[in-house]
């Protein structure tokens, strides 16, 4: 199973997205899509997992979107949010939930900081792929590319997009 994991489009999508997930099975999206057409491009092209951003609430996308997702595909158990924070500062609200059900894997948007970093306490990864958009503070626009094989992620590739300028 191969993934295309992006967040923060913040209503820009580039179109070498789809070069780099013309492989992918899924696409999951971490938040903060700022306008609905970006879900309808990502759908349209890959069946689309994906949670709200703060910048789109009371939109239709936190209509069409949970604030958390979990779920379990190719025997690796999955908790995406937007705002989670990574191991070893999550936020409060976040690290409830990691710690009463831990998945194999969290994902988390929002900073704008691409990290890929374990959490050994609670034996899981973490992933931010940074942001794909270009408004925040960040400098170069990023997402991952992955597999799934035994349960496990595999083969994971950072993407630059390029400047967010």
């Amino acid at each position: 199973m191969k993934i295309g994991l992006l967040s923060d489009t913040h209503s820009y999508l580039d179109p070498k997205v789809f070069e780099y997930f013309g492989e992918v099975d899924e696409i999951w999206h971490a938040g903060d899509f700022g306008v609905a057409d970006i879900a309808d491009k990502l759908a349209a092209f890959r069946p689309l997992r994906g949670v709200y951003g703060n910048i789109d609430e009371n939109t239709a996308i936190e209509r069409r979107f949970p604030l958390d997702l979990r779920f379990e595909v190719a025997g690796l158990r999955v908790f995406m949010t937007h705002i989670g924070g990574y191991p070893g500062r999550y936020n409060l609200r976040t690290k409830k939930l990691l710690v009463a059900d831990p998945p194999d894997l969290f994902i988390s948007g929002h900073s704008h900081i691409l990290k890929v970093m374990p959490d050994h306490h609670l034996n899981l990864l973490h992933i931010n792929p940074g942001a794909a958009g270009r408004e925040g503070f960040h400098q170069i626009r990023t997402i991952t590319r992955f597999e799934i094989i035994a349960g496990k992620v595999a083969n994971l590739q950072i993407i630059e997009l390029g400047s967010k300028f």
